[in-house]
């Protein structure tokens, strides 16, 4: 539609000229999202950002939506509409833009229902209007006046009924309510707000149902199709990832160009005084030819000839941050300098008086790690209590042999599948050398910092299409979405299992998000 053609004389026209399909509760709740940020008049549609309508409209939404509207204010010669007596009066005007190619959405109860903001505590809206985040008390009598209110107009809300509400309470007040851990979102934003819903929902409805229930034929699911295992594996492939299939070689690349630049990086892998720099511009100008080698399923062996750069650190770092668009060890780091402290802190004061295995595990630590200190001794402490936390199999990623093995001494056999980090000594802190398997091969046996050793583990499994393993998926996750920062809204890189359908976050890790969250913000209080 043309520039001359919308009709943006209120927030209502404006939503429904660039976004006519929106359904009605996600409009309701885009219109709350604008009102919150201070829209109050179609010219300060050019002040607004992405980021800010990222709970309520998906990437591509957020952007046209904010693309039309800011050129559209830009170039627009009619007057500007007179400031209304108060943004509420101003979101209240009725819209006037009709589309006709599309009928009306069905109406839903959820697109009338009004969160009842007037019945909550006077403390907690004090909490939501400061921006704080609630205490797990009053966001647990949030959830209950809001599950009553609800369930007074459908006596079973769906799932899909509950993340409209959540998404418009987030929206509403993102920074009290919003899942987050330091400045990074979890997931959609929402989720654990659902899922307090969900078990409020099924907690007031118990006591009508009844204890005998006759079990009945699941129609919704066999009526889906069943997702084949080649789907299924495309999209853990591609999970986290940005640019995982390049379609077209450079234009200023040819196959015999492609060729010498991988040969000359296969000369270069034989010295020791390459140039970095060089290097990097090599791996990103090959990057096109390394995918196509990696998702038509070459073996590990071959790819080590080919590709030795790939498992080194320079290398993993270009290839890295080209495929998810994150530079691999610097957001690793960074995230350490933020959070490791505050997640030891609470590992060793909160989850060790909980659980008896982590307790173990801090004791055991504190005689290992002895009197050393530094970044590199954290990040070992961080790792082993988190495996100790989840109860996962510290030997599918950490496996221990002689300190002065070489890669020809380790028994391949033993290794597990999924990449893994080799510790040459009988502990993390003892150890001045590591390596890296993948598919049972030692893929590089020259890693002197377990950071790097960390590093070069996490990054296999996203730069050779390898998906978490069930032993250690919850350990895998959380370094994924708090320091790796990659936080895909929908998906799984969990091997799944036929028929079990996956939430968006591992509630194991929400669980502990969320606790560790709560916990910062009555640490600063």
């Amino acid at each position: 539609m043309g520039d001359s053609e919308l009709n943006i004389s209120n927030i209502s026209n404006a939503i429904d000229a660039v976004l006519p399909d929106l359904p009605i509760a996600t409009k309701k709740s885009l219109e709350d999202t604008l009102k919150s940020l201070g829209v109050e008049t179609p010219e300060d549609f050019r002040f607004l950002e992405e980021s800010d309508l990222a709970a309520v409209l998906r990437p591509i939404q957020a952007r046209k939506f904010i693309s039309v509207l800011k050129e559209t204010t830009q170039i627009s010669e009619t007057p500007k509409q007179p400031v209304c007596s108060s943004p509420g009066s101003f979101l209240s005007q009725s819209s006037s833009y009709s589309s006709p190619s599309t009928s009306p959405p069905s109406v839903n109860w959820v697109d009338s229902f009004e969160v009842p903001w007037n019945k909550f505590p006077e403390e907690l809206m004090q909490a939501l209007e400061r921006q704080k985040r609630p205490s797990p008390r009053l966001r647990r009598e949030m959830v209950r006046i809001v599950v009553a209110a609800m369930l007074k107009v459908c006596a079973c809300p769906s799932r899909n009924n509950l993340t409209e509400v959540a998404k418009r309470m987030v929206a509403k007040y993102p920074k009290s309510l919003q899942d987050v851990i330091e400045e990074s979102v979890i997931g959609p934003g929402y989720y654990s707000l659902v899922k307090q819903f969900q078990a409020r929902v099924e907690n007031a409805r118990r006591t009508s149902t009844p204890k005998i229930k006759k079990r009945i034929h699941d129609t919704e699911e066999c009526d889906t199709e069943e997702v084949t295992p080649e789907k299924r594996a495309a999209v853990q492939d591609t999970y986290g990832c940005t640019n995982w299939e390049v379609r077209y070689m450079p234009l200023i690349e040819t196959a015999e160009s492609q060729q010498l630049k991988k040969d000359k990086m296969r000369s270069l892998s034989q010295t020791t005084d390459w140039n970095e720099e060089e290097l990097r511009v090599l791996m990103k100008s090959t990057y096109y030819s390394q995918r196509k080698d990696i998702n038509k399923g070459t073996d590990m062996k071959t790819l080590t000839e080919e590709w030795p750069f790939l498992f080194q650190e320079s290398g993993m770092e270009v290839h890295f941050k080209d495929l998810t668009g994150i530079p691999l060890k610097e957001t690793f780091l960074n995230s350490i300098d933020k959070k490791g402290n505050r997640l030891l802190n609470f590992m060793r004061n909160v989850c060790a008086t909980k659980n008896k295995r982590v307790l173990q595990s801090v004791r055991k630590l504190q005689v290992l790690r002895g009197q050393t200190n530094g970044c590199s001794e954290d990040v070992k402490d961080m790792i082993l209590l988190l495996l100790a936390y989840f109860d996962e199999k510290e030997e599918l990623l950490l496996h221990y042999v002689e300190e002065t093995s070489l890669a020809k001494d380790v028994e391949l056999e033993n290794l597990p599948v999924t990449p893994c980090i080799i510790v040459c000594g009988p502990s993390c802190y003892a150890a001045v050398q590591f390596m890296l398997s993948v598919d049972r091969k030692i893929v590089n046996d020259d890693i002197t910092t377990f950071i790097a050793a960390v590093c070069l583990m996490f990054g296999s499994y996203y730069c050779f299409n390898i998906h978490y393993p069930t032993e250690l998926s919850s350990v895998l996750e959380f370094l994924q979405r708090c320091f790796f920062i990659i936080n895909p809204e929908k998906g799984t890189k969990v091997v799944e299992k036929k028929n079990k359908k996956r939430p968006p976050v591992n509630p194991r890790v929400f669980t502990l998000i969320s606790d560790l969250s709560d916990h910062e913000w009555r640490e600063t209080l």
